[in-house]
């Protein structure tokens, strides 16, 4: 990308939805305005027990999706019941920031949560009570940038939106800027 390039929901953010939020909140400094703060991607892989080779393709499929390498999670702990050793490889996660999270935010808005069958908005209540807000979506194939003819299996993944807001109802506010389709 170009360095003077500026993602459309940035800019989006600077002209709209941080003058919204300074007027629904009397913010008296503009630094007091939450912002997006990072976007943290989690696909936990539990199949992987039986077979390593399906977090390499979700490895795969998550960079994609990110546009940016992840990381491969390992077992912290044996557990006989789950048939998981120590270190063995159960997932993969990533966190964007800057630019990539708020492509990535863009697409899944626009494009993703569309996509999503039986969808009736997200969980206003989904928030960790310091402003963090949490979703799960059970097909990753929902992203474009995945090829459906190409997927061996389709797995679940987190996405948890941090913000710098003080209260949910602050992100709550920030998050309906950014056209996030919260039910009523």
């Amino acid at each position: 990308m170009a360095e003077n390039y500026v993602p459309r929901l940035r800019t989006h953010y600077n002209d709209v939805v941080r003058a919204g939020l300074t007027d629904q909140f009397n913010y008296q400094n503009h630094l007091q305005v939450p912002k997006l703060d990072k976007v943290v991607l989690n696909m936990g892989v539990g199949e992987a027990v039986n077979d390593t080779k399906k977090v390499k393709s979700a490895l795969a499929d998550m960079e994609a999706i990110a546009g940016q390498k992840p990381i491969i999670t390992y077992a912290k702990k044996s557990i006989a019941g789950f048939k998981v050793r120590e270190e063995m490889p159960l997932g993969v996660k990533v966190t964007l920031r800057k630019t990539q999270m708020y492509e990535f935010v863009d697409r899944l808005v626009n494009i993703a949560l569309p996509r999503v069958r039986d969808f009736r908005g997200l969980n206003p209540k989904s928030f960790d009570g310091r402003g963090n807000f949490a979703m799960g979506i059970k097909e990753h194939i929902v992203f474009p940038e995945i090829n459906y003819d190409q997927v061996d299996q389709m797995w679940g993944m987190d996405i948890i939106v941090c913000t710098t807001a003080n209260s949910d109802e602050e992100a709550l506010a920030l998050l309906k800027g950014f056209n996030f389709p919260f039910r009523q």
